[in-house]
């Protein structure tokens, strides 16, 4: 995942770029643009074989080699690893649509080159991981990556619009100081590392589904995923520290970002870089072990 959400932050920051509106230069092209189209297509080459020639360089050079394998974790972290790479699949597919979009390539085209785009790359990165003697192939990241891109995908099949956008949420918690190698020392690696702090969601904006109704167009009703109590990836690991790991399910309000109205590039491009944050809001939590909370704000 600390390799995921580099990807996710550096090609969301390019998207937010070219997704402004304003000027003649950001404003999408309503035929295709070949100099802008080619410069997407240089862009994207040389920000994905850099990460790639990066990744390598600094992560997996670190660790042994060996002939690829497939490794089988899915039954590890309650499965929030997985709904993270959902969640990045989405989004950098999305990033690959917009500039697209930008460029003024087909809707077709969009869909067959760019939403997928999140799903290519993660798969580049998930042949690194089988050709590591520590890791390996998983074929649970692997669905999980093409179920967000069906996601986006499906959505503008349907809607034209995407109506259902999944976010991240992160609060720090008690178990990153039991074993800080593994789920972080820093706020930052703890963001990244710390799956009992890291929640997911479906974000789902209310006006969209009644666009007669008198819901504000920016709110969202938000049904999150989380999982507690891991300090290893296995349900029954054999160590010396005892776990007792379980599901938290939530339901919340958010903010659709991208839905609220300013005449602000800055703060435009800010909404659209930050929109797969979820905004803390009053949440209900309910974990299967038949506890409900209810927490004033939830991050």
């Amino acid at each position: 995942m600390k390799k995921a959400f580099f990807i996710l932050f550096s090609l969301f920051f390019f998207s937010a770029i070219f997704s402004q509106k304003g000027s003649a230069f950001f404003t999408p092209s309503d035929t295709l643009h070949v100099k802008r189209r080619n410069a997407v297509i240089i862009t994207e080459s040389i920000l994905s074989i850099s990460t790639l020639i990066a990744l390598d360089k600094l992560w997996y050079a670190d660790f042994p080699r060996s002939n690829f394998h497939f490794f089988n974790d899915n039954n590890e972290w309650k499965q929030v690893d997985k709904i993270g790479h959902f969640l990045t699949s989405y989004h950098v597919g999305l990033a690959g649509k917009e500039v697209l979009n930008w460029a003024g390539v087909s809707e077709k085209n969009q869909l067959i080159y760019g939403a997928t785009f999140g799903f290519t790359f993660l798969s580049a990165i998930e042949i690194f991981d089988g050709f590591s003697k520590n890791w390996g192939a998983s074929w649970g990241d692997i669905l999980a990556n093409a179920s967000g891109t069906g996601l986006l995908i499906g959505q503008e099949l349907l809607w034209k619009e995407q109506r259902i956008i999944p976010k991240y949420s992160f609060h720090q918690t008690k178990y990153a100081k039991l074993r800080p190698q593994i789920l972080g020392e820093s706020f930052i690696e703890q963001s990244l590392k710390d799956y009992n702090g890291q929640t997911y969601w479906l974000s789902v904006n209310i006006w969209s589904f009644a666009k007669k109704s008198s819901f504000p167009k920016w709110l969202n009703i938000a049904f999150g995923y989380g999982a507690e109590g891991m300090i290893y990836g296995e349900t029954n690991p054999s160590n010396l520290i005892a776990q007792n790991p379980y599901r938290q399910f939530y339901l919340s309000l958010d903010v659709d970002l991208r839905k609220i109205k300013t005449k602000s590039k800055i703060l435009q491009t800010l909404f659209s870089v930050i929109n797969f944050i979820k905004i803390p809001t009053p949440t209900l939590e309910f974990d299967n072990k038949g506890g409900i909370k209810f927490h004033y704000l939830y991050f």
